[in-house]
């Protein structure tokens, strides 16, 4: 009898895919199994077998266990359920972003951001600040932006955090800058001078809208991109507070931040 494909296998039963997942954390009981997965011993033994007979599970005593083979597929199907989970979501927000522009070694971990969620502030909150991420950022000991657009609440958001003695680091491009110079050079020397907040100058592309990265979540604008390639505006957020996506939250700041220059005033 030919044995099925393993994609097949894999991908063409959520019993199946569900056990893989369990087996993975550890070895379980066929009771444990089936609680898990809510269903009857019936049902899931005909899908148990497969996955013997297939190589990836195998039965020692009373419990199932992955083998070196199934092991090593999990592991490596488990990112690749992330991103689609991550897309899957939302797909008509991803599928309208310019991911093109956001650097390689990021875009490859784009399903860290699972779990994420897509805001959409309404017409007359535009300009607002995000609530949740205010909230958090009150509590906070650090905070993070990469900004390349002027936000309206920027300067009195960044003047009440140092106020509360909270340390700010802000990574801009050159527009930013010559903006700032020409309409806020006072209320940026003023800000820099207080010693808890420092601007970092990126030349090159920066290929994010904004990021905002407290000590417990993350707000990131990426760029909608038109018919013809061009990048533009959006204010859809994808809003993250688990631990994953803090992180990558945290490598792509510093990502910019070690090829930025500091400034220190203008």
């Amino acid at each position: 009898m030919m044995k099925k494909n393993l994609i097949d296998i894999l991908f063409m039963s959520e019993k199946r895919k569900k056990v893989l997942l369990l087996l993975i954390e550890e070895p379980k009981e066929m009771k444990h199994l089936l609680k898990s997965i809510n269903t009857t011993r019936q049902a899931l033994l005909p899908q148990m077998r497969l996955l013997e007979e297939h190589h990836l599970i195998v039965q020692c005593n009373d419990k199932y266990e992955l083998t070196t083979v199934g092991n090593l597929i999990v592991n490596e199907m488990i990112p690749l359920l992330n991103t689609i989970e991550v897309f899957d979501i939302n797909i008509d927000y991803w599928g309208t972003r310019n991911l093109k522009i956001i650097p390689k070694r990021f875009l490859k971990r784009i399903n860290e951001l699972k779990g994420c969620k897509i805001i959409e502030p309404s017409l007359v909150n535009i300009f607002e600040a995000n609530k949740d991420f205010i909230k958090n950022a009150q509590k906070s000991s650090s905070l993070c932006f990469i900004f390349i657009f002027m936000h309206p609440s920027l300067f009195p958001l960044a003047t009440q955090l140092v106020n509360n003695d909270i340390d700010i680091s802000v990574i801009i491009n050159k527009d930013m800058l010559q903006k700032i110079e020409s309409e806020l050079s006072n209320e940026f020397n003023q800000l820099i001078k207080t010693g808890k907040i420092k601007f970092y100058l990126y030349q090159e592309e920066i290929g994010i809208l904004s990021l905002a990265l407290s000590d417990d979540c993350l707000i990131l604008r990426l760029f909608s991109k038109t018919y013809f390639g061009n990048n533009k505006f959006s204010n859809e957020q994808v809003f993250c507070s688990t631990s994953q996506a803090h992180q990558w939250g945290e490598d792509l700041f510093s990502y910019y931040l070690k090829s930025s220059t500091l400034i220190t005033e203008i």
